[in-house]
């Protein structure tokens, strides 16, 4: 990569969805001509002008990049122009491996929101030295996977430090309450990795280890909580359901721990649940939501119903909440931690819009522009990271300022 990148940052897939998204918040946020020098890219330089239009007039100055995500040519030429690609072109197993192979070779810093933990694998297996060699520092899951999870622990533990002197050595994070919908990138994410599961043993072995995700010599630990089925939370006051995002998010925690050296203890848990309340209501809810959940992961592992399911009942890629629905959309997260010494610390983590995309979109916005300007080369090597170890003391303050999110210890 040149001494001088043309560009800060790079959005590479604007057109879909929730690229569109992230970029319409880019340009609220910096303008197109402000102190950060950013572009749009794609595969199709009509569909970038039509993006551009749809932005307004305030975006007629935005640089457009044509470059496919399947040619690694276009993919080298992009990189070298800018010093950080923020890439939203899942299903990131389908079309995001050239991009991370480009910027771990050239230098350039990476960040998306991908949630697809055996391609991270194959990433990280593939590229981790490289990136170390060419000081490209890349950082997955900056969305609602896995921000408010892997900051949420992040800012518990700090507070824990402060006030005990020590770490929580178990934390379990309850969804307390949420509201949003699915995009048809996201459900195309899920059918992809329910496939590649169900053609290739290996593939699941490596979505079912809690520590797939974390250096080889850490990929080994206790015996992890996985609530699969209703059950009641004593400390939580609350009865507990599956939550989708855990088998994501759950591995971003343990990674972070692990590139940290295990500071929290070599016996560190980390568990995450949906919370549907005390009482019968409670049950109810909790039943309701781990039958439809577990409904849905046998359709989605069956073939025939996979297919039926992707072309009946699901979004499509493209297709997404819409405006007044994103607005609508919240959620609000709740960290519980514990010691050997009895001592508890709870903070809670919200957000003030749809998670998966109107916060999302501002979550990426923030930990690219973050990636982009604020990690000196002597701050940070090269290599994977995650957005807690990467980018946390620079980015939750922003997050708080703009983003509309929310840290704070509960009493």
């Amino acid at each position: 990569m040149s001494q001088s990148p043309e560009f800060d940052l790079v959005l590479l897939g604007a057109t879909g969805f929730t690229g569109q998204l992230v970029a319409d918040y880019l340009l609220k946020r910096h303008g197109a001509t402000g102190s950060l020098r950013w572009a749009l890219a794609g595969r199709s330089r009509d569909k970038l002008e039509a993006v551009r239009a749809r932005l307004g007039d305030a975006a007629a100055d935005l640089p457009l990049i044509v470059a496919d995500n399947h040619d690694r040519a276009s993919l080298d030429a992009l990189v070298n122009r800018t010093s950080a690609v923020c890439s939203t072109v899942g299903p990131y197993a389908l079309h995001g491996s050239e991009l991370v192979a480009a910027c771990a070779a050239s230098g350039t810093d990476y960040c998306d929101l991908t949630g697809e933990v055996p391609w991270m694998r194959r990433m990280l297996d593939a590229y981790q030295a490289e990136a170390e060699a060419s000081g490209a520092r890349l950082v997955h899951c900056c969305g609602f996977d896995s921000i408010p999870s892997d900051l949420g622990v992040w800012f518990l533990q700090q507070q824990a430090q402060a006030r005990f002197g020590r770490p929580m050595s178990r934390i379990r994070m309850g969804v307390e309450r949420m509201r949003g919908t699915m995009s048809g990138g996201t459900a195309a994410s899920m059918i992809n990795i329910i496939e590649e599961t169900r053609r290739d043993s290996s593939v699941a072995k490596v979505a079912a280890n809690p520590f797939a995700l974390c250096p080889p010599e850490f990929r080994q630990g206790p015996r992890q909580p996985y609530v699969k089925s209703p059950a009641f939370d004593a400390h939580l006051d609350s009865w507990l359901a599956p939550f989708v995002m855990a088998a994501i998010n759950t591995r971003i925690v343990h990674r972070s721990h692990a590139l940290q050296g295990r500071p929290w203890g070599e016996g560190f848990i980390y568990d995450e649940a949906m919370m549907t309340g005390s009482g019968f209501s409670g049950r109810r809810r909790a039943w309701g939501w781990s039958l439809a959940l577990g409904g849905f992961a046998l359709g989605a592992s069956l073939g025939p119903t996979r297919k039926l399911m992707a072309k009946r009942f699901l979004p499509k890629p493209g297709e997404g909440p819409n405006a007044e629905q994103r607005e609508k959309g919240f959620f609000r997260l709740l960290f519980n931690g514990s010691n050997e010494q009895g001592e508890r610390l709870r903070v809670r983590v919200t957000g003030d819009r749809d998670p998966g995309y109107g916060s999302t979109a501002k979550m990426l916005g923030e930990a690219a522009f973050t990636l982009a300007t604020d990690l000196p080369r002597d701050a940070l090597p090269g290599g994977f990271w995650t957005p807690g170890t990467a980018l946390a003391e620079p980015l939750k303050p922003r997050l708080e300022a703009h983003a509309g999110l929310t840290f704070e210890i509960v009493e």
